[in-house]
């Protein structure tokens, strides 16, 4: 096992529970053509608030969402309170741009917390340090309003550190109002001179939010909470976050494998995008998932709900075909991390153990004929099945090469999404 850096919240059970639901859901679902079209098109308060004055999720029902992540095989579910457009889906008592003030008239995100803690999953918030509708919030080179011809004046009465209160405000209400919070997940700093940015870019980091008083006051309100890495403050961290896109290997930090969960989409965008064409097949995405684990990270799969509050046709499918999969596959996923360094995985194949029960399962990408050959497993696998059905695979020892085995598969693969064995290890 591997030593991993030590997070100040408690993390054992995330690194157990391995797989969480992401949730985008604003006024950009009525847009359906993604979370940052404010941005993008660079549309205006006046604009853009006719989605405030039409937002009316009457289908929205938390309890079949959280019945929904569950059947999946989802242990802890990630929402967004607000995110980068300044809408808030709780009934904030510093902002009058929240649910309670549109057609929906009623907080959304108190019955989601209980609707998904009844079905057992652990909560946590994804919460913008972003605003574009905030008038404090000054406007930058992200801003929807960068390219305003009078830029310069309207900045003139903006005053981030009174946008820096109001975001303290709110997270105090979020880790206050809503009892035990597991996970906080800000997004996102973007400071001049980080992540291929050039000097001039006029951005924002831990100053403009008072990282290091925001993350204070959220360990004080909070003890436990895992917080990610999106502060601009690499003192005080939990989880590292890569986004669309999976590493290599296992991250680290001067060295130290650290606690990390990748985010990743359906398609392309995270909020609601009725028109987007280039989803992910159920098993590519348990080939995510499946991949997270094997190097010992976590995966959360986002969700865009549509703006009469209900997940898509295309998401249902989806979730429900890994929920198939987790159903008889689950074991090769809770609990696990990465194979221990004298285990090599075969071509086209990933690894996830289990140091609790000592299993190992080997995950097959591509179905071979007929044969799987584990090199230097030979004197530490005591017996091997599939795991979807428990039926044997007759493992074949070569006295010339005792350190090796084969697998004798059978010649169809089993009919379903990611075919996995479990090796029972001496």
């Amino acid at each position: 096992m591997k030593k991993v850096r030590v997070s100040n919240g408690d993390s054992s059970w995330f690194s157990h529970d391995r797989f969480g639901l992401f949730i985008h859901w604003g006024l950009y679902a009525l847009a359906a053509r993604h979370e940052w079209v404010k941005q993008r098109e660079e549309i205006p308060d006046e604009v853009y608030d006719i989605y405030f004055r039409h937002f009316n999720p009457d289908l929205y029902d938390p309890d079949l969402w959280a019945k929904t992540a569950a059947a999946a095989g989802m242990k802890y579910f990630v929402v967004t309170t607000k995110h980068h457009e300044g809408f808030c889906l709780w009934d904030s008592q510093y902002t009058d741009y929240k649910a309670t003030r549109t057609p929906a008239g009623r907080d959304l995100l108190k019955p989601m917390v209980e609707a998904f803690r009844r079905q057992g999953l652990r909560v946590g918030f994804y919460h913008s340090l972003i605003d574009w509708h905030h008038p404090d919030f000054v406007i930058d080179d992200l801003h929807p309003l960068r390219n305003h011809p009078d830029r310069a004046r309207l900045n003139k009465t903006r005053r981030q550190e009174k946008y820096a209160e109001y975001l303290h405000h709110q997270v105090r209400e979020l880790l206050t109002n809503f009892g035990p919070v597991d996970i906080m997940w800000f997004d996102f700093s973007y400071p001049p001179g980080k992540h291929g940015r050039p000097s001039s870019w006029v951005g924002k980091g831990r100053q403009d939010w008072e990282s290091e008083k925001l993350v204070k006051l959220v360990r004080s309100l909070q003890p436990k909470i895992l917080l990610n890495d999106r502060l601009d403050w690499p003192e005080d961290w939990d989880i590292m976050t890569p986004e669309q896109y999976m590493p290599r290997d296992w991250p680290t930090v001067d060295g130290v494998p650290v606690v990390w969960e990748a985010c990743h989409t359906f398609s392309g965008s995270w909020g609601y995008h009725r028109d987007e064409a280039s989803w992910k097949s159920v098993e590519q995405l348990l080939t995510l998932l499946i991949e997270a684990v094997s190097k010992g990270g976590n995966f959360l799969l986002n969700v865009g709900p549509t703006a009469r509050g209900e997940f898509d046709e295309r998401a249902l499918a989806r979730l429900e075909g890994i929920g198939q999969w987790m159903r008889r596959h689950s074991r090769a996923i809770y609990g696990c991390t990465q194979a221990p360094d004298e285990f090599k995985p075969p071509p086209d194949c990933r690894l996830t153990y289990n140091p609790e029960t000592n299993c190992l399962y080997v995950h097959i990408l591509a179905w071979p004929f007929r044969h799987l050959h584990l090199d230097g497993y030979g004197k530490k696998v005591a017996y091997a099945q599939l795991l979807h059905d428990a039926s044997e695979v007759k493992i074949i020892r070569d006295q010339k090469k005792p350190d090796d085995i084969t697998l004798e598969l059978p010649v169809l693969r089993p009919n379903v999404a990611v075919a996995v064995v479990e090796l029972f290890l001496r």
